[in-house]
């Protein structure tokens, strides 16, 4: 057996063109061996757009290869090299190894069009970049963009006069995609060169391929990292920032928002350089809002943004677009009250009920559109923050759909916890709490606060998932007994929650209340390490820090300690019975209400002016409440 034969590829024939250089070509050998290559494949000079071109170059090439069967031949023909690789049998080491150049035919095509266009002082561009770099990279790209513009409109019916230059502003716009690795040098003479008006105008070319092009270079521009990888940029941050935000700036002056809008309708997402383009523009907007979140406002105002990313969420087929367009919809709705009720005057609320309504039944498929699901969640959360929102939802049957998947036991059981604890908060979540009892929610709602069986698709996601849905039912709990009215059949039954079972849910409060306070007495010993540091170092706490410290002992329990005793104040001063046990649970910790009392008097403190004022019905503010329950239990 011979091994050579086993390991080794077979060569091409001898009538190959194949070429050797030696171990150490000179330059001028290098260059007088390109001259002789083009010359010898003129064919090379024309590539037709569809590929043609490149296709026929491979197959005068694979004739050459004889093969000792036919089929041989026609697979050769095919496909000649692993890949389509075109250097693969031409680049070789000293033991007859093949390595190839890893581009296929047509990328290599592409390679020549950029050689040809600026030849070897295109690849000196790429290489380094300064001034004279960006003016040359600028300069192309308008000649190749005015030569199109000019032919196009020369022969418009006649493809053929405007195919090459067409080729030539696709290399040229790809050739600017470098310019984002030097923001602070680049982008201000991108402004003062004119490209930013010639890029916003070419979105509305005729041909989308142009447009993909310059969605991916508009969309490498406006990145927040942009100019991160370069190691020996010696700017600082700052810099960096000003320039990015002048260029988005430029951006939005020549109307980008609208024509990056009128082209999603252009794209067919059956295409993959099409789905890639749509995801460009979207990865823009997440850009752009990224950097100025105000923007928004405008983006839904000037165009018809939110009724394509309602109308493309509601797809049936999950796809990468589809998660991204329910992520830009969750972040035009945040802390947005005019883009909150535009999203209601197109029946917002009842299309993304729609859509949550397929996972009553089945769970997300994968992690894709697991995130997908609790996008549309939080997006119908954050609109829920508008009284006006509250309504739609109420009159959907938001709610009874949401108790109706808290009894499902599925994914989507959690997110539906949170839903209902924003739709039912403040005085406007009064109807909301009604139908709530109403639709038998409190039997599911406690059998989850007490801990109960989880579904076994559930337990997957149990990580955080436990505690958020404690906080969010607690949140439900605290709304019931704020908004119910004395006396109501509602109210009474949920009062009956909190005595049955030798009172098992008051000594759950209790459970829950212990490990808050371990978790703030950790909070608050970081906090007073900070303040001792800062006194000795002589710096000044002013009240910004105090804030901030006040917000890191919410999220450090201080929140959940706030809610539990806000929840304990409103029964005990209902029931007797239950004050009593409460009573004496405290005292075996050493305890008693006025624990509580100092927690509400915190809270009350730090009440917000828009939660304490009253609501319009008559109904008692958070501020009034809160005094009513400290002076009853200061009484006890």
């Amino acid at each position: 057996m011979d091994i050579d034969k086993l390991f080794k590829v077979p060569k091409l024939p001898a009538g190959s063109n194949k070429r050797r250089l030696p171990d150490n070509p000179t330059p001028e050998m290098l260059k007088r061996m390109r001259i002789e290559a083009e010359s010898s494949e003129p064919a090379a000079n024309t590539v037709d757009l569809n590929g043609s071109g490149s296709r026929d170059k491979g197959k005068a090439r694979a004739v050459t290869v004889e093969d000792e069967d036919e089929e041989g031949q026609q697979s050769m023909e095919a496909e000649f090299a692993p890949g389509g690789d075109a250097d693969y049998f031409a680049e070789e080491d000293d033991e007859g190894r093949f390595f190839g150049g890893g581009l296929t035919r047509e990328q290599k095509d592409i390679l020549n069009i950029f050689d040809r266009a600026g030849g070897e002082e295109a690849r000196e561009d790429l290489e380094e970049m300064n001034a004279v770099t960006v003016r040359r990279l600028l300069t192309r790209f308008e000649r190749a963009a005015n030569k199109n513009q000019d032919q196009r409109s020369k022969y418009p019916d006649d493809p053929t006069k405007f195919i090459d230059s067409e080729a030539d502003l696709d290399v040229a716009i790809k050739a600017l995609l470098p310019l984002a690795q030097s923001p602070v040098l680049a982008y201000p003479e991108i402004i003062r060169s004119g490209a930013v008006e010639k890029l916003i105008g070419l979105l509305s070319h005729e041909n989308v391929d142009i447009v993909i092009d310059v969605v991916e270079v508009i969309h490498e521009f406006t990145d927040e990292d942009v100019g991160n990888e370069a190691e020996d940029e010696d700017e600082e941050e700052g810099t960096r920032e000003e320039a990015l935000k002048q260029l988005i700036q430029s951006f939005i002056d020549n109307a980008i928002l609208e024509l990056l809008v009128d082209n999603l309708s252009r794209f067919n997402e059956e295409e993959e350089s099409d789905r890639q383009g749509l995801f460009h523009v979207l990865g823009i907007f997440e850009n752009i809002l990224g950097f100025n979140a105000e923007l928004s406002t405008q983006l839904v105002s000037k165009t018809k943004i939110l009724s394509w990313l309602l109308k493309r969420i509601e797809s049936t087929r999950h796809d990468d677009n589809r998660g991204y367009a329910a992520e830009i919809l969750s972040i035009l709705l945040q802390n947005n009250r005019q883009n909150r009720l535009e999203l209601g005057k197109l029946d917002g609320v009842e299309t993304i009920l729609k859509i949550l309504a397929r996972y009553r039944k089945r769970d997300p498929v994968d992690a894709d559109e697991t995130e997908f699901m609790e996008n549309v969640f939080d997006v119908l959360c954050s609109a829920l923050g508008e009284p006006e929102i509250k309504q739609q939802f109420l009159d959907a049957e938001g709610v009874d759909l949401m108790v109706l998947m808290m009894k499902d036991k599925m994914q989507a059981r959690s997110r539906a916890i949170k839903v209902l604890d924003y739709a039912m908060s403040g005085p406007a979540g009064t109807a909301a709490c009604e139908t709530f009892v109403e639709a038998l929610g409190l039997k599911t709602l406690f059998s989850s606060f007490m801990g109960g069986k989880v579904g076994k698709k559930q337990k997957t996601a149990t990580g955080h998932a436990a505690s958020e849905d404690t906080a969010h039912t607690l949140g439900i709990v605290s709304s019931l007994l704020s908004n119910l009215a004395s006396d109501s059949p509602a109210r009474i039954r949920l009062l009956a929650k909190f005595v049955e079972n030798n009172y098992e849910k008051p000594e759950k409060l209790l459970e829950i209340r212990d490990a808050a306070q371990t978790r703030l007495k950790a909070t608050d010993k970081e906090i007073e390490d900070e303040k001792k540091r800062m006194e000795a170092e002589g710096e000044e706490i002013g009240p910004e820090m105090e804030d901030l410290w006040y917000l890191r002992r919410l999220d450090g329990g201080l929140f959940t300690l706030q809610t539990v005793d806000y929840i304990l104040a409103w029964i005990v001063m209902e029931d007797d019975g239950v004050r009593a046990h409460v009573q004496k649970l405290l005292d075996r910790k050493n305890q008693s209400l006025k624990d509580v009392v100092r927690t509400l008097q915190v809270f009350l403190d730090n009440v917000d002016e828009d939660t304490a004022e009253a609501s319009p019905d008559g109904a008692l503010s958070q501020r009034e409440i809160l005094r009513n329950l400290i002076a009853f239990l200061e009484a006890c």
